[in-house]
């Protein structure tokens, strides 16, 4: 039984309320998205684990690869909470519906759930579909007719209801009851062009209810809302209160144009904010503690980078930067939060910067394992530094492993000495006519291990070819360094109206596989703030995996 008090969808009826994923149908279609049958039997078990109550995989012949999805899930996927839901249209106009080949493919797909599209703004009916709205009322009624008749279960999507409904509500009516008298188990209501307010989505949804009356009182509605006024998650917010018992949204607001209702706000916000139960209980493997980590390695399937500041499971929705929010939060974590992070997966952060003072060096300090309480002395050292350091164009509220090694070195009284620079030098040459690719060289002197050791390094530019050739000088000491990967690179320009001679911060991020950490450098050009990066990067990494100096 799920928390909501009736029957889990797996169990063959709707719940009390229902989740309804549609990352893998309507998320897919968001520009530069493109996910493959791989990737969507990837995400669906993370969907299924979050604790959703159905998963929209897709429309079975009209796109042949959501077609070999359905026939290879029903092998390959074993879910435990969630059900699929195949997505198609009402049969063509003056078409049986026996006869319509996508009502025939839904079918096929064995989907236990079939989610119908269906026109319901009049304007769409004549001047999109060029049909009658008596013709569009049959198809609906047709099309439901035949699905509930062979088993399946029918939710039906009304598009663009909200703008039809303000246009002629009567007929956005009889859509609703002709789906539901037709045997459909929901109506979703659809804000397809996006631009609805929250006000406006109460008033309709109250309106509807209203106008159905007594007709069929217990009618099931639910809300899809998409993103183009800036509201999706406030307007499915907006209709649940109003009445819906059903929402729609995507892991991580994916969609066409500015995306979807982000389903994972919402839940969260249903869940936390008005007290309902909506995913199945933590205990049987889902719900609220896993959404940041599964909402981060569907980002990783997508190969689309987590938005930072995503509400609830972005890296910086509990990050703190002020000085003022850090001393608070030094006595009580929450008069700053609006929730305890660790509800969703995620953790707070402190971010050093020159606003921080000694609270926030603090509290940066215990979250990288330093205890800094009563160190006075350390901790206005180490907040003069900062503030000294960033007005040279340095931040660390992006580079928590050059923090890290500014701190030690404050504790302990010295950086770990890993290795001693000697020199180092880059040239880049290209030969013949413009256009033919350059090619960098690098040359590193330095003194680890007790020795002097010289490497060269080449690569396409001179800080790939400096990172070839610290790490083919350092790996004769630290084979670990084998592990280390640059994945991630960033160059700003500080002072533009300098020119050619402005001050450069670089960013870089690495990765060994397991950890991930970033560095900053601030030069007189690019390549000597990509040294420091590079070497700090070095460093931390050494550190980080407890090895001592050699």
């Amino acid at each position: 039984m799920p928390r909501g008090g009736a029957a889990h969808p797996a169990a063959g009826g709707p719940a009390a309320f229902d989740v309804y994923d549609t990352t893998l149908r309507d998320g897919a279609q968001q520009e530069g998205m493109n996910l493959s049958v791989a990737d969507k039997l990837a995400i669906a078990p993370l969907l299924d684990e979050l604790g959703v109550g159905y998963i929209e995989g897709g429309w079975p012949g009209a796109i042949p690869k959501d077609t070999e999805f359905f026939a290879r899930a029903a092998k390959e996927l074993d879910l435990r909470h969630a059900v699929l839901a195949a997505f198609g249209a009402t049969r063509k106009p003056g078409v049986r519906a026996w006869d319509d080949p996508q009502l025939r493919a839904l079918l096929d797909s064995e989907a236990p759930v079939v989610t119908l599209v269906a026109k319901s703004d009049s304007r769409h009916v004549e001047r999109a579909l060029r049909t009658t709205r008596e013709e569009n009322l049959a198809m609906v009624a047709d099309s439901v007719r035949l699905l509930a008749g062979e088993g399946r279960r029918v939710v039906v999507d009304a598009e663009h209801f909200f703008d039809g409904f303000r246009f002629d509500p009567a007929y956005a009516r009889d859509v609703v009851l002709a789906a539901v008298e037709a045997g459909a188990e929901t109506v979703v209501l659809c804000d397809t062009n996006g631009g609805m307010l929250p006000s406006h989505v109460t008033e309709v949804v109250r309106d509807l209810r209203a106008a159905l009356g007594t007709a069929d009182p217990l009618t099931r509605l639910g809300v899809h809302a998409h993103n183009d006024s800036g509201c999706a998650v406030a307007n499915s917010l907006a209709a649940v209160e109003a009445g819906a018992v059903h929402v729609q949204g995507t892991v991580n607001g994916y969609g066409e144009r500015t995306g979807n209702a982000e389903l994972l706000s919402v839940v969260a916000n249903l869940e936390l904010k008005t007290g309902r139960s909506v995913l199945v209980p933590p205990a049987d493997g889902g719900g609220l503690a896993e959404m940041s980590r599964i909402a981060h390695q569907i980002s990783e399937i997508t190969n689309i980078a987590p938005f930072a500041r995503q509400p609830y499971v972005g890296v910086s929705a509990f990050a703190h930067k002020a000085g003022l929010h850090a001393s608070a939060i030094r006595v009580d974590p929450d008069l700053y939060q609006h929730i305890d992070p660790q509800q969703v997966g995620n953790d707070m952060r402190m971010l050093v910067s020159e606003m921080a003072g000694r609270a926030s060096i603090e509290l940066k300090g215990r979250e990288l394992g330093f205890d800094l309480a009563g160190q006075d002395e350390v901790l206005t050292r180490v907040t003069n530094r900062v503030k000294d350091a960033e007005a040279q164009g340095y931040t660390y509220d992006a580079a928590d492993a050059s923090f890290e090694l500014l701190l030690a070195e404050e504790v302990d009284g010295a950086r770990p000495a890993y290795f001693r620079v000697e020199s180092w030098r880059t040239i880049v040459e290209r030969a013949g006519s413009r256009g033919t690719p350059a090619t960098a060289e690098a040359t590193v002197k330095l003194h680890a291990g007790g020795e002097r050791i010289v490497a060269t390094g080449e690569g396409n530019g001179p800080v790939n070819a400096l990172d070839h050739a610290l790490r083919l000088a350092l790996q004769r000491v630290y084979p670990e360094l084998a592990a280390f990967e640059l994945i991630d690179f960033k160059v700003r320009i500080l002072d533009a109206m300098h020119g050619t001679d402005a001050v450069t911060r670089v960013l870089i991020e690495t990765s060994d596989g397991q950890t991930a950490w970033s560095t900053v450098g601030v030069g007189p050009n690019l390549i000597e703030a990509s040294w420091e990066a590079l070497t700090d990067s070095a460093i931390w990494g050494l550190r980080n995996r407890g090895i001592a100096p050699r």
